[in-house]
């Protein structure tokens, strides 16, 4: 009996030191942050999340919360803008306190653009970790976008539309009246934006503005790319999304889809999907590096080569996420989310 009683205590001993050293599964509330990064056109992926914050909500990582410019990707999580540089080989990220109250981040040559619904807006200069007030003169509230053109003329996407200013905030001007406004693009000197869900676009530095997409369709994102511009687009009947390119300054669109149709979709190893309606759920992004391009779906990433003649599947998404899309030159990032635009 004596040696019984000796006994247990030492199975139960033995039985608390394996449960302290086996590595334990995280809880339902546990959730490290997924970012993908790719350095080779999307051939491979290395996840970079490591080192973000842990235990996060679902909804803790927003559409708005993060952006790459050209030295990498940065990522607003609470109180903290976390940053990874684009020549980053492991999983490294610097952190600065975030201002408390605002939900939105945009890159400018000024610095980054932060914001929250109500009307605050700050920036922080370049190189420098300071964050100040600007903007006193603005005082339009419901801001839903930020965006900085080459030349430095600042934009504000309102409720009421969008408010420019060529003095960085001394003085503003309303230059389109229309709700919903968002998603502003430039290249070679034109401007392109999404107003009540249709492609507006000027070519005065945003002094005036004209439909260019006349009949059913509605858009959800618009973006620059070699030479033009690439946008997401439905047909208001059918709800059938697709993607468009324009070459001539956003006067003329030409869908790029037609490979996404039938047998076209192809994954890495070359197996073929038929199904027509998944072009229903094209969701959030279109990039282009080098000369392909990338867009989002809710079976991953695909990748198209040839001008958009043919897809390819290059991740599969993550449960029932769908990945958005960020560029920083030849590097890319995939951070998986809701879907919706």
């Amino acid at each position: 009996m004596k040696k019984l009683f000796v006994f247990v205590p030492a199975i139960l001993l033995i039985l608390f030191l394996i449960n302290s050293f086996v590595p334990k599964e995280k809880g339902a509330g546990e959730k490290t942050i997924v970012v993908f990064k790719s350095t080779d056109g999307g051939q491979t992926w290395q996840d970079i999340g490591k080192g973000l914050p842990e235990n996060l909500r679902e909804d803790s990582i927003r559409g708005n919360s993060f952006f790459a410019n050209d030295k990498g990707l940065f990522l607003r999580v609470g109180n903290g803008l976390y940053h990874s540089t684009a020549n980053a080989t492991a999983s490294f990220w610097t952190k600065e306190v975030f201002p408390d109250e605002h939900s939105s981040i945009a890159p400018g040559k000024s610095g980054i653009f932060a914001n929250n619904y109500w009307g605050i807006n700050l920036k922080t200069t370049n190189g420098t970790s300071v964050w100040s007030p600007i903007f006193e003169n603005f005082q339009e509230p419901r801001i839903r976008s930020t965006f900085e053109t080459a030349g430095g003329t600042i934009f504000i996407g309102t409720d009421r539309g969008f408010f420019k200013t060529d003095n960085i905030g001394k003085t503003w001007k309303h230059v389109h009246n229309g709700g919903g406004v968002g998603h502003l693009a430039e290249s070679d000197g034109v401007l392109l934006a999404i107003s009540m869900r249709r492609i507006i676009r000027s070519t005065d530095n945003g002094e005036n503005w004209a439909v260019v997409i006349s009949d059913s369709t509605v858009a959800f994102d618009v973006k620059p790319i070699k030479g033009g511009f690439a946008a997401i687009t439905a047909n208001s009947e059918s709800g059938t999304r697709s993607l468009r390119t324009s070459y001539d300054g956003g006067k003329t669109w030409q869908p790029i889809d037609a490979g996404l149709q039938g047998k076209a979709f192809s994954d890495s190893i070359g197996r073929t999907w038929n199904d027509r309606p998944l072009l229903k759920a094209f969701q959030t992004s279109i990039n282009q590096v080098g000369e392909n391009y990338f867009c989002t779906h809710p079976q991953g990433i695909f990748r198209s080569s040839d001008k958009g003649e043919t897809w390819k599947l290059l991740l599969p998404s993550l449960k029932d996420k769908i990945f958005r899309l960020f560029v920083s030159g030849n590097v890319i990032y995939a951070i998986p989310g809701k879907g919706g635009c």
